[in-house]
């Protein structure tokens, strides 16, 4: 049994079908990436499995086994509340915060090196230090799988590559489906990628067809990895090459 299996999935969205068929397993325990470029579906696709995404959905089914979490591009962070109410988010909405859901909450804010900012409003975080936070929240949910929409790809190099580390260390044990249009960071983070593709139907350019799944790239190695192998730098060109490749009109 998979952590996350989708079946002969059909999703229609603003009357394209975006995908026709598709179908997807995840194991218990893996980070799966799914690689793609920009409007071919992904986050529509983690929304679907997240349950937000209900009347799109034409035909097939999506099974998760487990708390579901989601990591977003935005990390989402209440401006009227302190740091601590927003790694306490659910306690804070449902009026369940207790001295031990506020002691795991600092715990989690020191394991993401938040510790010496726990003072400040959330307007004077940086872009980096609010996706710590917000890690630490998505940490607090104790979920099973995380979803994972391109968390790190609107900060700068080092602070994406410590936010990389850091979510590989914590998340371990978790079971993580990350979308994302980096090669690169597919490659350090994931056990298996699977890039999702479309091209434009030749009879009508202005016609996307249903995007496809490709065959899962097994890696190697312990993530998160460094790109110093040249088989590394070898898988890299090749994502490149399939994502541009397949799509070129789309240039």
């Amino acid at each position: 049994m998979s952590a996350v299996s989708i079946n002969n999935l059909a999703i229609t969205f603003d009357k394209q079908v975006l995908f026709k068929e598709l179908n997807l397993s995840v194991p218990f325990g893996y980070w799966v990436a799914l690689l793609g470029r920009s409007g071919v579906g992904k986050s529509t696709l983690l929304r679907a499995i997240a349950g937000l995404e209900k009347n799109g959905i034409q035909q097939g089914n999506i099974n998760t086994q487990g708390k579901i979490a989601w990591l977003a591009q935005q990390d989402s962070l209440y401006p009227w509340l302190s740091i601590l109410d927003n790694v306490q988010l659910k306690e804070y909405l449902t009026h369940r915060k207790t001295k031990e859901t506020k002691q795991r909450a600092e715990s989690l804010l020191n394991a993401v090196g938040m510790t010496a900012h726990l003072d400040k409003a959330c307007y004077q975080l940086s872009g980096g230090q609010r996706q710590r936070v917000a890690l630490a929240r998505t940490l607090m949910q104790d979920a099973d799988i995380i979803l994972m929409d391109e968390p790190f790809s609107a900060l700068d190099a080092v602070t994406k590559l410590q936010l990389q580390n850091l979510s590989r260390q914590l998340l371990a044990d978790k079971t993580v489906l990350l979308i994302t249009h980096d090669p690169q960071e597919a490659i350090r983070l994931a056990d298996q990628i699977y890039i999702l593709q479309t091209h434009l139907d030749t009879k009508d350019i202005s016609f996307s067809q249903p995007a496809i799944l490709s065959e899962p790239i097994h890696l190697q190695g312990n993530a998160p990895r460094d790109l110093h192998q040249a088989t590394l730098w070898q898988l890299q060109q090749q994502l490149f090459n399939q994502l541009i490749g397949k799509d070129e009109n789309a240039l």
